[in-house]
């Protein structure tokens, strides 16, 4: 059963990586969904699926992210003035946000992951274009939108380029530089959200084997592999496929991820 599941992270791990790359997302909204289904067949109790399953997501989403990363500077897609606005504030929230997972309940955690990607998928599957109407907010307002994507990033268990790119783009930021920006916004939020979901999972009971506080290293060492090969990909081809379309169509996927855990 270990082997079977570990393949099917790996199987994960390819499908986030290209679309880390392609659409500028983290994968959690993969990632996330899928272990909560994964982890209860090896006999984890219930308790602690959810937040296992977030702290292994934003694990991989480190590396996922950084190698996206790399590849998005290369090609001159990160602002990087406007980017380190929000690199304090947003790796603050998701350090503050995983350890508010801690203090709640699995049931509430998974409804809070389903209400949020019901309604990120529903702006992406509308493909809302906003035109700019406002500059950039002052630097105080900035510091408060990104301390605030942190805090949801993190409990969702995303790097939350799904909350940013949308923000950005309101501002008149290009949806090409928004993604830039959001991809390494992403690895600081996993990265924090990280250590947040390891140091509240340090003390807690019925672990599996292989755990670091809530990151089951077994499932991330899977998806990473794949994911970090893919990543490069999804950037390469990211001007030459029709991503309105694939956005529609992950849209949809996700709402039913949705729909089926909330009344699961």
């Amino acid at each position: 059963m270990l082997t079977s599941i570990l393949l099917a992270c790996a199987i994960i791990g390819i499908l986030v990586g290209f679309l880390s790359g392609l659409l500028g997302i983290g994968g959690g909204l993969i990632i996330v969904p899928a272990l909560a289904y994964l982890l209860p067949l090896l006999n984890i109790p219930a308790d602690i699926v959810m937040p296992l399953a977030l702290g292994t997501s934003l694990c991989s989403i480190v590396i996922t992210s950084s190698s996206a990363t790399f590849a998005h500077h290369k090609n001159r897609n990160i602002p990087w003035a406007l980017t380190k606005k929000f690199m304090v504030a947003i790796s603050l929230g998701s350090l503050l946000g995983a350890l508010i997972a801690d203090l709640m309940s699995a049931n509430v955690l998974k409804n809070i992951f389903a209400v949020a990607v019901s309604t990120l998928a529903t702006y992406m599957l509308l493909s809302v274009r906003i035109k700019k109407v406002r500059e950039l907010p002052k630097d105080i307002s900035i510091f408060i939108i990104a301390f605030s994507c942190g805090i949801i990033a993190s409990l969702m268990g995303i790097s939350g380029a799904a909350i940013l790119i949308p923000i950005l783009t309101f501002f008149g930021v290009t949806v090409r530089n928004a993604i830039g920006v959001s991809t390494t916004c992403g690895s600081l939020v996993a990265t924090f959200g990280t250590v947040g979901y390891i140091i509240s999972g340090l003390d807690a009971t019925n672990l599996p084997e292989w755990s670091l506080g809530y990151v089951y290293l077994p499932a991330l060492l899977a998806i990473v592999v794949t994911s970090s090969i893919f990543a490069p990909l999804g950037v390469r081809y990211a001007n030459k496929l029709p991503v309105n379309t694939l956005k529609r169509i992950f849209a949809l996927f996700l709402i039913l991820v949705a729909v089926k855990m909330i009344f699961t």
